[in-house]
C-alpha cells in the first residue's frame, strides 16, 4: 500500500459525487465482481456512479447485480468519453497500468480528476493519486471489502455487493484452491453468506453454464495440448479457424490453462490463442510452486501478472510464438533442474 491517505479518500467521498470505475480490457470474473461491488457500495454513499469497461465482458458474468448497466468503451466513445471527461473521481480496479484498458488509455489519461487505484498485481504504475496495491491479496475483490472496511463502512455491505465481491474471491482465488487464499480470505467469505450470498448457486452459474460449442472447443483444445515432459511443461495452442468452427464468444476459453497444469507433475502451463482481429496471439501462463510466470510474461512476451498467474501477447505467429516459447523453456535453468 503506497499513496493510500484514507482519510483524504474519506473526505473525497464524504460528498455526492459523478464518479467512474473502471476494470481493465477483457475482465474476468474479478474485475466485475470488483468494480460492480464497488457500484453499489458508491450508490449507497449517494454518489453518481457509472461503470465503464473497456470491451465486453462474458456472457458467464451478466447475471451479476447491474451489469447491464455497466458501459462498454468500445460501443460508444463518444458518450463514454463525455462521462470520464465530466468525472470527480475515478476508480481503476484490477489493473495497474492504464495501458491495460486498450483504447480507453487516452480518455483516462485526458481526465483530470483524482484516480484511486485498487490492485493487487506487481509493479503498479504510478498515474493514482491514491494506490491501494497489495499483492499478498488474493483478488482485487478481496480488497475492495477491506477498502469499504477501512472506511469504516461495513454495515453498508449488503447481499448485492457480497454477491459481486463473492464472485471475484472465487473465481482469482481457483474455487480457493490457489496460495494466496488465506483464513482472511474465508473470514470474508463466511461474512458475505451470513450477509445472503447465494455460495452454492454462484459457482453453478460461472462454471456449469457452458453451451455446447464451448465444450467442443474445449475438447479440441485439449486435443492441441502437449507436454514437454522433461521440463514440466505443458501448453494448448487454440487458431482462429478453430475458434470460428467453434463458435467462439468472449470467456469460451476461460480456465483451459489450467488443465494443463492439472497433469501430474507439470509445473508450467500455457495457452496461446491467435486473434485475428487484434493480429496478435493472446497468452495466459499458470504455475505452480516457485517458477514466476509473471517475471516470464514480463521478461519475453510483453506481459505481467501474478507469480503463478500472468497473461501476455505476441505479434508473431502463432506457431513463430510456440516455437519461440519451447525454444525459452528448453533454455530456462529452474525448469530443467525441476528433474
Amino acid at each position: 500500500m503506497k499513496n493510500f491517505d484514507i482519510n483524504k479518500i474519506k473526505s473525497l467521498l464524504s460528498k455526492p459525487k459523478k464518479i467512474v470505475v473502471v476494470p481493465h480490457r477483457n475482465p474476468d470474473g474479478d474485475a466485475m465482481g470488483s468494480t460492480l461491488g464497488l457500484y453499489h457500495f458508491l450508490l449507497k454513499l449517494s454518489h453518481e456512479v457509472v461503470v465503464i469497461s473497456p470491451n465486453e465482458f462474458p456472457d458467464f458474468l451478466n447475471w451479476l447485480p447491474a451489469s447491464d448497466k455497466v458501459m462498454i468503451f468500445e460501443k460508444n466513445q463518444e458518450e463514454c468519453n463525455k462521462i470520464i471527461h465530466n468525472a470527480e473521481l475515478i476508480f481503476t480496479l484490477d489493473f495497474n497500468a492504464l495501458y491495460r484498458v486498450g483504447e480507453m488509455e487516452i480518455a483516462l489519461q485526458s481526465a483530470n480528476c483524482p484516480f484511486v487505484m485498487i490492485d493487487h498485481h506487481q509493479k503498479p504504475d504510478d498515474y493514482a493519486e491514491f494506490t491501494y496495491s497489495d499483492t499478498d491479496f488474493g483478488s482485487t475483490c478481496e480488497m475492495v471489502y477491506n477498502f469499504i472496511e477501512l472506511l469504516d463502512q461495513t454495515l453498508l455491505l449488503d447481499k448485492t455487493i457480497g454477491t459481486c465481491l463473492y464472485t471475484g474471491i472465487l473465481t482469482d482465488s481457483g474455487s480457493f484452491r490457489f496460495p494466496k487464499t488465506t483464513g482472511r480470505t474465508h473470514r470474508i467469505i463466511a461474512e458475505l453468506i451470513d450477509l445472503g450470498v447465494e455460495n452454492t448457486t454462484i459457482p453453478n452459474l460461472i462454471f456449469d453454464n457452458n453451451s455446447y460449442t464451448k465444450i467442443q472447443l474445449l475438447g479440441r483444445a485439449l486435443q492441441n495440448m502437449k507436454v514437454m515432459e522433461k521440463q514440466q511443461t505443458s501448453y494448448i495452442s487454440l487458431s482462429q479457424a478453430e475458434l470460428d468452427e467453434f463458435q467462439h464468444l468472449k470467456g469460451d476459453t476461460e480456465g483451459v490453462v489450467n488443465y494443463g497444469l492439472s497433469i501430474k507433475g507439470v509445473v508450467f502451463s500455457a495457452i496461446f490463442i491467435e486473434n485475428k482481429e487484434e493480429n496478435c496471439i493472446k497468452i495466459s501462463f499458470r504455475s505452480k510452486g516457485d517458477f514466476d510466470v509473471n517475471q516470464f510474461a514480463r521478461d519475453h512476451f510483453n506481459g505481467g501478472g501474478h507469480i503463478n498467474a500472468a497473461g501476455g501477447k505476441s505479434d508473431l505467429t502463432l506457431q513463430e510464438t510456440i516455437n519461440k516459447f519451447e525454444k525459452l523453456v528448453t533454455q530456462n535453468t529452474f525448469l530443467n533442474e525441476t528433474n
